[in-house]
């Protein structure tokens, strides 16, 4: 996903993009012996970048990348040095109204679950979370896509993705914390959102500023996945606030 900065940001920035277990070319561990939940990537993504001697960086956070980030940076706030959000939440208000199929799974993960798998796991959502409404359809590579289905499809994808999905209730319950320690640090900020993205609330870029007033924003005419279509703006966006 991110191989469109690589290719434009390599030359000035040391560039890190792990997978996270259970997805990419990570391993997926059988989710018997394996507890895909936030606090656990954060766990590891801690250790993967001591493992790698990263004591200073800036954490890129998109969509799951938020939750992970966050608390990445409150547990070692000394080693971040700017976070830059792409279409991830931390407010309740965020999610939106299209999570209320995934609202109702977490309420009752037993009586939601197959509901939950088509709303998240099928071809059409896949489609949705690439284009959104994006009036432009003929910029995206359908294989965007149909990739990600096929990945979504995988065996043993279903239950990685059901667990990972119903430990996101935790997020939420995490975002007051998020909040508040935005407002006490005050990090550089760097917030880029797709306003095609109909994944989340169109608001949500302006409650990051509500709580880091010096917050640099950035709506861009791109849907979920921003760098899909943006990738150029994106690298100059990033490169400017990198200086």
């Amino acid at each position: 996903m991110f191989e469109p900065l690589f290719a434009r940001l390599s030359d000035r920035y040391h560039l890190v993009a792990p997978d996270y277990p259970g997805f990419g070319h990570s391993d997926w561990p059988d989710p018997k012996e394996f507890a895909y939940t936030f606090d656990h990537y954060a766990e590891i993504m801690n250790h993967f970048t001591e493992a790698l001697g990263l004591s200073r960086y800036t954490l890129y956070m998109q969509d799951y990348g938020g939750p992970v980030g966050f608390r990445m940076a409150l547990a070692h706030p000394k080693r971040v040095e700017a976070l830059i959000v792409q279409d991830a939440v931390a407010h309740n208000e965020g999610l939106g109204a299209n999570w209320k199929t995934r609202r109702e799974f977490w309420k009752d993960r037993v009586a939601n679950e197959n509901a939950l798998r088509t709303n998240l796991l099928s071809l059409q959502t896949a489609r949705t979370r690439h284009v959104g409404n994006d009036p432009n359809v003929d910029r995206y590579d359908p294989d965007l896509w149909t990739d990600e289905f096929a990945f979504l499809n995988q065996p043993g994808q279903a239950q990685i993705q059901s667990d990972l999905f119903y430990d996101y209730r935790t997020n939420v319950d995490s975002y007051p914390k998020w909040q508040a320690w935005m407002r006490e640090k005050q990090p550089r900020l760097l917030v880029i959102w797709g306003k095609y993205d109909l994944s989340f609330d169109a608001g949500e870029p302006e409650r990051y500023r509500h709580d880091v007033p010096k917050a640099e924003v950035h709506v861009l005419d791109a849907g979920h996945f921003a760098l899909d279509t943006a990738a150029d703006e994106i690298a100059h966006i990033v490169r400017t606030f990198m200086r």
